[in-house]
């Protein structure tokens, strides 16, 4: 597949998961409710379009986001097993059904991968961002699992289905214990992972484009080794604080080629639909080991569009 189809197939190269908590993670969803979102996907932005109302135009970006729900695009995301403590070692595994119920067993490549599973608590904490293996016979994803601390996570699942159905479906997953939370988070734009220092430069607006460029160092010295990593030199995660909005962000350029090494900045377009705190994540590859960077940044209000609130206090 060309770049431009891959690229394509994560929309404008943004894909945002929002989801306010599902507690019920094994709830059935009705087949009338898959269709009226399937619907709504299709004829919402042709009605807000018309009205030119700032308001509907806020709504319609809430309503029309990938992964707000467990099902999208006709398809739902099944049941969750995976270990109820921390410290159990056991697999996590799950299948996409359609409609009917019927598992899904044929999936397309973005990426570099048929499906990625982005896994985070609801602090923004313990995030991860991995690629199960799927058994055509039964449409079961699966992969060794454990869970390093207790609480409630949130579970992404972005994927493109044979025949070009993409999505990014959603459920929670609670892991018993004593939940230690991670302290407020507050602005960063400059952090360190494995020795190197990344910082992330750029400004978030709510509901338009914005250039984020990232840029590794070691030591102080620019890093020209990043290495081809799911299709890019960089990737990059981000939740909105609060419900976990999530946007999926490829970098600027061509897709590299095996070998060819970049650096020390990747640039990335993001679109944040609404003002507020976000938690971006970056992952980058040197010497054949992926890091994470962790940040945290605050999208400004575009425009017809006003704060929803002091963020400093977070």
């Amino acid at each position: 597949m060309n770049t431009a189809g891959r690229l394509g197939l994560y929309g404008a190269g943004l894909v945002v998961v929002f989801g306010a908590a599902f507690a019920a993670a094994g709830a059935i969803v009705p087949d009338s409710a898959v269709a009226s979102w399937t619907e709504r996907g299709d004829t919402g932005h042709d009605a807000h379009a018309e009205t030119k109302d700032p308001a509907a135009d806020a709504a319609e970006k809430e309503d029309t986001v990938d992964g707000i729900a467990l099902a999208a695009s006709g398809l739902v995301l099944g049941p969750l097993t995976a270990p109820a403590t921390t410290g159990a070692d056991g697999v996590l595994s799950f299948t996409v059904v359609d409609g009917s119920g019927t598992p899904v067993t044929a999936y397309e490549t973005a990426h570099d991968k048929q499906l990625h599973l982005i896994v985070v608590r609801t602090d923004g904490s313990h995030y991860r961002h991995v690629h199960p293996e799927l058994d055509p016979a039964t449409g079961v994803w699966s992969l060794p699992w454990s869970w390093d601390a207790a609480g409630t996570y949130r579970v992404y699942a972005d994927f493109t289905a044979e025949g070009g159905q993409s999505a990014t479906l959603s459920r929670t997953v609670d892991v018993a214990g004593v939940m230690q939370p991670e302290p407020p988070t507050a602005v960063v734009d400059s952090t360190s992972v494995g020795g190197f220092d990344v910082t992330l430069r750029g400004e978030l607006v709510a509901g338009g484009g914005s250039e984020l460029v990232a840029e590794v160092t070691r030591d102080g010295t620019p890093v020209t080794a990043l290495e081809p990593y799911l299709g890019a030199f960089g990737h990059l995660v981000a939740l909105r604080e609060g419900d976990l909005a999530y946007l999926h962000v490829h970098a600027h350029g061509d897709e590299p080629q095996p070998g060819q090494t970049a650096g020390p900045t990747v640039a990335f377009t993001a679109e944040a639909p609404t003002a507020g705190r976000y938690l971006l994540y970056l992952d980058f590859q040197v010497g054949g080991e992926v890091h994470t960077a962790r940040f945290v940044l605050d999208a400004a209000p575009g425009d017809g569009e006003s704060a929803t609130g002091d963020h400093d206090g977070h």
